[in-house]
């Protein structure tokens, strides 16, 4: 497979996902700030879909630690396929 920049299981993608984590805990923050959020609900589902987010991209991120650490390779199609399927549907 090409070397791509950010691909699983290597620093670029531990940094995507851990800025993709921070971005959506602070649009949680931000969002459940806002007074009287909760007297929306298309306001309230668009929070619990970020909480989903947050939690996928911190999920990730640990699992391309596990990756960094012990040197293992992630380019296996199972997986691949894994993280893009996990990624199209949050």
């Amino acid at each position: 497979m090409a070397e791509l920049a950010g691909r699983p299981g290597t620093w670029g993608g531990l940094a995507l996902r851990s800025c993709q984590f921070a971005f959506a805990a602070a649009c949680i923050c931000v969002m459940s700030s806002a007074p009287g959020f909760a007297n929306y609900t298309a306001f309230c589902y668009l929070i619990a879909s970020m909480g989903l987010q947050a939690l996928w991209s911190l999920g990730l991120a640990c699992f391309d630690c596990y990756a960094l650490i012990l040197r293992k390779d992630l380019q296996q199609a199972f997986l691949l396929s894994l993280f893009v399927v996990g990624d199209w549907k949050l």
